[in-house]
């Protein structure tokens, strides 16, 4: 039957019972005669009453809702892992029996779409917000934090920022980024390249700045020029091992030997770009990444890399801000997610 306009008073009329027991059994409360509620569900069943969201958002109920603010200048639906922790989100949200808004960002910067990131919490259509592919400090996610909002932040470490209702799940960088090094120095590389991702992100500096204590920590150079420029997508990668290949000189002894990809997508494109440039991976520069994308396997070279589970990332973000949600923010919450080694075709021993 299509939702007809009527009120919770008709439907008490109709059953015979005050407003309040209406209320009530619209509330699960357990203090109403097992008649007297089957009476009024089957009413409200009869009519498809729901009742008004406005009306419970002002009685200071939750909307059971929450918003999931992927921000990305690109292709969102092209790109697997973002599909798959979009995916893994809604999931998991649906699993505790709350709805997920999803608003997909291209520039947090316009004032227009920083509003609409914001209007959902002012006007308490949700009741917390995950944030995924914001920059480290972002201003309008600190003014909802400063204003009380539950807020869920993939990636982000601020210093002395530890609110109780802020919730941070990152990648061990640290650990994932030395074990690349090690690696690589293992198989008897020293002259190391690297390509960054986005530096305005915590993502971005945090494993450069891992990448930079590891190569000390082995008493190799880093050099300037093989610090590439990248933006943690396949054509900032490409564009990289453009110009890597470019700067390349005439003596293969003067090469880097080995580069470290931001993530798998980096890597893809650095190594499209050099084999256009008929250098050969592994056979004059081997390549390792990050996340263990889905086409990782499948990709030639089969991609050496470090798996990350960002499901449990996912999984972590979700459940912390609806467990907040439900028990009320009392302290900060932290998750540091580990990684794993993969090892593939990408890289061989000098």
């Amino acid at each position: 039957m299509k939702k007809m306009e009527i009120s919770s008073e008709a439907i008490a009329k109709l059953a015979g019972v005050s407003r309040s027991t209406v209320s009530r059994v619209i509330n699960n409360y357990t203090n109403v005669p097992e008649k007297t509620r089957e009476k009024v569900m089957k009413v409200i069943q009869d009519y498809n009453y729901y009742p008004n969201l406005s009306a419970q958002v002002l009685a200071g109920k939750k909307t059971r809702t929450i918003g999931l603010f992927f921000i990305d200048a690109g292709h969102v639906a092209g790109d697997s892992l973002s599909n798959m922790m979009i995916t893994s989100i809604i999931e998991y949200a649906s699993s505790f029996g709350y709805y997920v808004l999803t608003s997909i960002i291209r520039n947090p910067q316009d004032p227009k779409q920083e509003l609409s990131m914001k209007e959902p919490f002012y006007q308490r259509r949700i009741d917390g917000g995950i944030f995924i592919g914001a920059a480290n400090h972002e201003p309008f996610i600190e003014e909802l934090v400063a204003e009380g909002y539950m807020v869920a932040v993939f990636d982000q470490v601020l210093e002395g920022h530890e609110e109780p209702n802020r919730i941070i799940v990152n990648l061990d960088y640290e650990y994932s980024v030395s074990a690349a090094v090690n690696y690589l120095v293992g198989l008897h590389h020293q002259r190391i390249a690297m390509i960054n991702g986005d530096m305005s992100r915590y993502a971005g500096p945090a494993r450069y700045q891992a990448f930079v204590h590891a190569m000390e920590h082995h008493g190799l150079r880093v050099e300037d020029k093989w610090v590439l420029k990248g933006d943690f997508n396949e054509e900032s990668g490409y564009q990289a091992g453009l110009r890597l290949a470019a700067d390349l000189g005439p003596s293969q002894s003067e090469w880097p030997t080995a580069i470290v990809a931001a993530n798998d997508s980096v890597a893809f494109g650095a190594i499209r770009a050099l084999q256009e440039a008929g250098i050969q991976v592994p056979g004059d520069i081997s390549v390792i990444g990050f996340d263990d994308h889905m086409f990782s396997a499948r990709f030639q070279p089969s991609l050496t890399t470090f798996k990350m589970d960002f499901d449990a990332m996912m999984r972590n973000l979700t459940q912390l801000l609806i467990t907040h949600i439900e028990n009320g923010s009392k302290e900060f919450s932290k998750v540091l997610i580990q990684s794993e080694l993969v090892v593939r075709e990408s890289c061989k021993k000098l």
